[in-house]
C-alpha cells in the first residue's frame, strides 16, 4: 500500500469469529508498524482481542465528549484522519464497528474528501449488524425492509408494510424519542423487538415489548437495534395515505361500488360544497372528534375527483399533492428561502407578488387583468360580495367611514320599501333588485365592522335553531301540537328561550 493512504475496515458486529481474514491481516499490519490503527470507538468486543495481541491503536472516543452533536464528532474524526494521512508516511487504518458502508457517516465523509485531498481510500467490508439482524430476528429482506437511523427518524420515513430495522439507538433518551415517533404510525401496544449485541456470545439479548415500553428496556448502547415487524393489521394501514388511495380506486373499479362508479365531477359537485359546510359546522361547534370525521368526508371528495382524472390519464392525487407542495414552498420564500417577512402583512405581500409572477410566466398580462379577477364565480353570495368589495377597496373604491355605509344601508332599505309599495307590473323584479342592493350594503357594513357576514349569519341561524327547538320542546311537554297553539304562546316560549341564552 502506498504512503499517505487511508484504509477503512469493518470490525463486524462484535463476535471475533465474525471478523474476516482480510480485515484481521490488515489489523496485524499495525502491530508490525506498517500502518497506524485508529478506532472510531473502543466500545466493541473485538478490541479485547487487539489488546491480547498487543496491537497498538488510538481511538476517537474523546471526540464524543468534546463535541455537542454527532455531526460535529464525525466531522472532527474525518478531519483528523485526513491530517494524519497527510503527515505520516505510512498507511492509516481506520476501524469501524460492523460494515464500513452501513450507518457510518465518517466513511461517507472520507469518500467525499479523500479524492479532493488526493489521498487514496480503500474499504474492506466486515459483517454488518444487518447480517445478524436478518439471522436473529428471522425475516427475509427480499420481502422488503427499511433501515433507519434513530437519531434522524421522522414520521414520513416510516412504512408499516415493510420490516423496519432501526440502528443508532445509543441510549434510553434516543429510545424514548424513537418511541414517540413510532407511535405516530403504530398503535401504542404494537409489538417491537430490541436486540443488544446480536451474535455476540454471552452478551446477546433479544427482548420483545409493546411499543409504549420501548424506553423501559435496559442496556442500550452502540450494539443496540430495534426491529419493528411489518404490519398486516388494517388499523395500522388505515393511517397511510397510500391505503386511502387504494380504497378509493377499488370503489371506482368494475368490482367496486355501483354508486361510486356512476359518479361524475358534476354529480359530486354539490357534495363537495356540502361537506365543506359540514366541516365549518364542526368548527363552530368546537367539536374536534366530529371535525376529524368531517374533514375525512371532505378529503374523500378530493380523492374521488382525483381518481376520476387518474382513470382517464390526466393526473393522479399524487400529482395534486406534488403541485400543492411545490406551490407552498414557492410561495413561502420567507420560510423555505432567503426572503424575510416580519409579519403577516409582509408575508401576504410576498405571496401576491409571487402569484403575479406565476401569471406572467403563463403568458397572462397582469396589467390587463381586472382588479376583481380571482373571485370564484360560484362562491356563496355574502362571501362573494365581501371579496368583491375587498378587491375594489385595494384601489381606493370604498367608503371613507362607517357612517357613510350606515347611510347607504338606510338608503337601500328605503328603496326596497318604495319597490314594495309600487303597483308596477315588474314589481317582483324590482323588489329582488333592491333586496340584493340592501344585502350588498349590509355586507359592506360588516366589512367596516370587521365582522364576517357569513359567520354572523351562521351564528344567528344557530341561535334561531336553539330557540325554535325550545318552543318545540315546551309544546311536547304540554302535549300540544303547532295546530293547537297560537303565535302569542309561541312568542312567549321564544322570549323564555332568549332569556336562557343570555
Amino acid at each position: 500500500m502506498s504512503t499517505q493512504s487511508i484504509t477503512v475496515v469493518g470490525l463486524g458486529t462484535g463476535d471475533v469469529d465474525q471478523l474476516t481474514l482480510g480485515v484481521w491481516k490488515k489489523l496485524q499490519a499495525a502491530a508490525s508498524e506498517q500502518a497506524v490503527l485508529f478506532l472510531r470507538t473502543n466500545d466493541h468486543p473485538v478490541v479485547r482481542m487487539l489488546d491480547d495481541e498487543h496491537i497498538p491503536y488510538q481511538t476517537f472516543d474523546a471526540n464524543y465528549v468534546a463535541h455537542q452533536s454527532f455531526e460535529q464528532v464525525y466531522e472532527s474524526i474525518a478531519d483528523e484522519l485526513l491530517r494524519q494521512a497527510k503527515e505520516k508516511q505510512t498507511e492509516i487504518i481506520y476501524a469501524v464497528p460492523g460494515h464500513p458502508m452501513v450507518a457510518e457517516y465518517t466513511v461517507q465523509l472520507l469518500k467525499q474528501r479523500c479524492p479532493e485531498a488526493g489521498i487514496p481510500l480503500t474499504l474492506l467490508g466486515g459483517e454488518s449488524f444487518l447480517d445478524q439482524a436478518f439471522l436473529r430476528f428471522g425475516f427475509d429482506p427480499i420481502d422488503g425492509f427499511q433501515l433507519l437511523d434513530a437519531t434522524s427518524l421522522n414520521r414520513y420515513t416510516l412504512n408499516p408494510q415493510l420490516q423496519t430495522v432501526i440502528g443508532q439507538v445509543y441510549d434510553t433518551y434516543t429510545a424514548s424519542d424513537l418511541k414517540i415517533t413510532l407511535m405516530e404510525a403504530y398503535p401504542d401496544d404494537y409489538p417491537v423487538v430490541v436486540g443488544h449485541a446480536l451474535g455476540v456470545a454471552g452478551a446477546e439479548q433479544i427482548v420483545e415489548v409493546p411499543l409504549y415500553e420501548l424506553d423501559h428496556i435496559k442496556g442500550y448502547g452502540n450494539l443496540s437495534l430495534v426491529w419493528v415487524p411489518k404490519s398486516v393489521e388494517d388499523k395500522v394501514h388505515y393511517r397511510s395515505f397510500g391505503r386511502l388511495h387504494e380504497i378509493v380506486s377499488i370503489l371506482r373499479s368494475p368490482e367496486g361500488c355501483p354508486w361510486d362508479r356512476e359518479q361524475t365531477h358534476a354529480s359530486l359537485r354539490k357534495n363537495l360544497i356540502e361537506e365543506a359546510y359540514e366541516v365549518l359546522e364542526t368548527i363552530d361547534e368546537d367539536d374536534p372528534d366530529h371535525m376529524c370525521e368531517e374533514l375525512g368526508d371532505l378529503l374523500l371528495q378530493v380523492m374521488l375527483h382525483a381518481q376520476m382524472e387518474e382513470e382517464i390519464g390526466t393526473f393522479t392525487v399524487y400529482d395534486v399533492v406534488a403541485t400543492l407542495n411545490e406551490k407552498l414552498i414557492r410561495r413561502h420564500p420567507h420560510v423555505f428561502g432567503e426572503h424575510k417577512a416580519g409579519d403577516a402583512d409582509e408575508a401576504l405581500v410576498n405571496w401576491n407578488a409571487i402569484k403575479a409572477e406565476e401569471k406572467r410566466s403563463k403568458g397572462i398580462d397582469v396589467e390587463k387583468q381586472s382588479v376583481l379577477d380571482g373571485v370564484p364565480r360560484d362562491l356563496p353570495g355574502l362571501m362573494k360580495a365581501w371579496k368583491l368589495q375587498k378587491k375594489a377597496a385595494t384601489v381606493g373604491f370604498d367608503w371613507s367611514e362607517v357612517r357613510e355605509v350606515l347611510n347607504k344601508v338606510e338608503e337601500e332599505l328605503g328603496e326596497l320599501r318604495e319597490a314594495m309599495d309600487s303597483g308596477q307590473a315588474d314589481a317582483a323584479a324590482a323588489k329582488q333588485e333592491e333586496l340584493g342592493d340592501l344585502l350588498f350594503s349590509i355586507v359592506n357594513l360588516a366589512r367596516f365592522l370587521k365582522i364576517d357576514p357569513e359567520e354572523a349569519l351562521a351564528q344567528t341561524n344557530r341561535k334561531f335553531i336553539q330557540r325554535f327547538l325550545y318552543i318545540e320542546e315546551q309544546l311536547r311537554l304540554r302535549g300540544l301540537s303547532f295546530e293547537q297553539t297560537d303565535l302569542s304562546e309561541m312568542e312567549k316560549y321564544w322570549q323564555d328561550a332568549k332569556k336562557m341564552q343570555k
